[in-house]
């Protein structure tokens, strides 16, 4: 997932090492303004002062962590926090950059699919001592904290988790009222939802497909999720081109053109909400994040959104979804000052505030625990199956250096050849597992 990448891994080290070291010999000191690259090992710092925090999801989000920051300003009179908003669609290219060439923030936001890519050049600070000295000790929930432990190679924490997502399907409850069709609860229900609200005369479809950025990731998931495979892999070699997945794979890739719209070929999250929000679409994959947005433009009486579809025998298989966090970049020059930040993101009440608003399953045990959860289904119903143990989870390999790589920049361009029938879904996932295979060895020889 970043520049510097291991298809290739044999080489990454030492390239890492030359680089990292040419880097820290020619930084120059910047006072606390935490500027620097991944080489640069900072200091603790006064305690005060500015501090700079990049937001992994700028514009989505940026309203809500301006409110945190402002609320951890007042308590903390003597720390100024500099917000820089990244839209998710460029924070990785933002994070190569500066990891490279100097210019990292103190905190950024760290989602567990690019964790171990920047973790990997040793540009975060591991966190478990100062989680461990801090009043988030036991407060953060168990089965995030494994996740983004094993995303960053499974010894240390160099995030603390802030939220969990879900895959959930969002549905127009009045549409599908009006055509006497049962809730998609099941695949089979889906599918036939799918091709029964479809008019594409009356520019009516049953379902949006994510053809653009991101659409691996829910390829994936609709895949296992028909397959009902459990696991990603079988010793050391992938399952993602079991045939039971090509199979799922043709099936859901079928749908595009004949039950969505044909513009759905370049549709990143935005454009797939925004059409879902706006249009007579009926079904719309995309995660508890834009609960808010189809609130605005539906309000809540026109929509549920609920987990994935189960298998006809209620078994509900989902990958992984990745664990958001912030994570402390070790080139910082104020690192006392932006582990309190930290502290406060992801502290009760400011943990609760962000969650809410992305509609999102708190990482803070005491947040997680507020009304609100309660009374937003979509968060409830999602919290409730992960916790109840009755869904199987596909762990996807976080912990790979070169997984984000491989699951959109090398393999984006691919799925669209699939949704224009240019490609066979055999073929795509022939390669795309080529490719997690090799990445595997060379993760194993590398950390034996």
């Amino acid at each position: 997932m970043i520049s510097i990448r291991s298809s290739r891994g044999r080489r990454r080290a030492p390239a890492v090492l030359a680089l990292t070291t040419a880097l820290a010999l020619s930084a120059t000191a910047c006072g606390d303004d935490g500027s620097g690259a991944a080489g640069d090992k900072g200091n603790e710092g006064s305690g005060k002062g500015e501090i700079t925090f990049w937001d992994n999801n700028g514009g989505v989000r940026t309203d809500v962590w301006k409110e945190i920051i402002a609320d951890f300003e007042k308590a903390n009179p003597n720390i100024k926090v500099n917000y820089v908003g990244i839209p998710a669609e460029s924070v990785q290219s933002k994070y190569d950059t500066a990891i490279q060439g100097g210019g990292l923030p103190d905190v950024g936001g760290v989602g567990a699919a690019m964790l171990a890519g920047i973790a990997a050049q040793g540009a975060l600070e591991p966190l478990d001592e100062r989680i461990d000295d801090s009043s988030l000790k036991g407060k953060l929930n168990t089965g995030m904290v494994d996740s983004v432990r094993s995303a960053g190679g499974g010894d240390q924490m160099y995030t603390v988790p802030t939220s969990a997502n879900n895959g959930t399907l969002w549905y127009r409850t009045d549409l599908f009222k009006a055509a006497g069709l049962d809730a998609p609860t099941t695949w089979s229900k889906f599918y036939e939802a799918a091709d029964k609200l479809t008019d594409a005369k009356k520019n009516k479809f049953g379902y949006t497909i994510r053809g653009g950025e991101g659409s691996i990731a829910q390829a994936i998931d609709a895949t296992y999720g028909q397959s009902g495979i459990t696991s990603f892999w079988n010793g050391d070699k992938t399952t993602i081109n079991d045939p039971k997945n090509v199979q799922a794979l043709e099936k859901y890739v079928g749908l595009y053109k004949k039950d969505t719209p044909s513009a759905d070929v370049n549709n990143d999250f935005k454009k797939m909400v925004a059409q879902w929000d706006s249009g007579q679409i009926g079904m719309l994959s995309h995660n508890l994040g834009s609960y808010q947005d189809h609130v605005k433009a539906l309000g809540t009486d026109k929509f549920r959104g609920i987990p994935n579809p189960t298998l006809d025998d209620g078994t509900r298989v989902q990958v992984s979804n990745p664990v958001d966090g912030l994570g402390l970049f070790k080139s910082s020059k104020n690192k006392s000052a932006a582990w309190k930040f930290i502290e406060f993101a992801a502290s009760h009440e400011s943990n609760s505030k962000w969650n809410e608003s992305a509609g999102a399953i708190p990482a803070n045990t005491e947040a997680a625990k507020d009304a609100w959860v309660q009374k937003a289904e979509p968060t409830k119903l999602a919290a409730e199956a992960l916790n109840d143990g009755s869904i199987k989870i596909v762990q996807l390999p976080y912990y790979l250096p070169d997984w984000n790589t491989i699951s959109k920049a090398d393999n984006e361009p691919n799925f669209q050849k699939v949704l224009l029938g240019k490609m066979s879904a055999k073929d795509f996932l022939d390669t795309l597992a080529d490719q997690l295979n090799k990445a595997q060895a060379e993760w194993k020889q590398q950390n034996q």
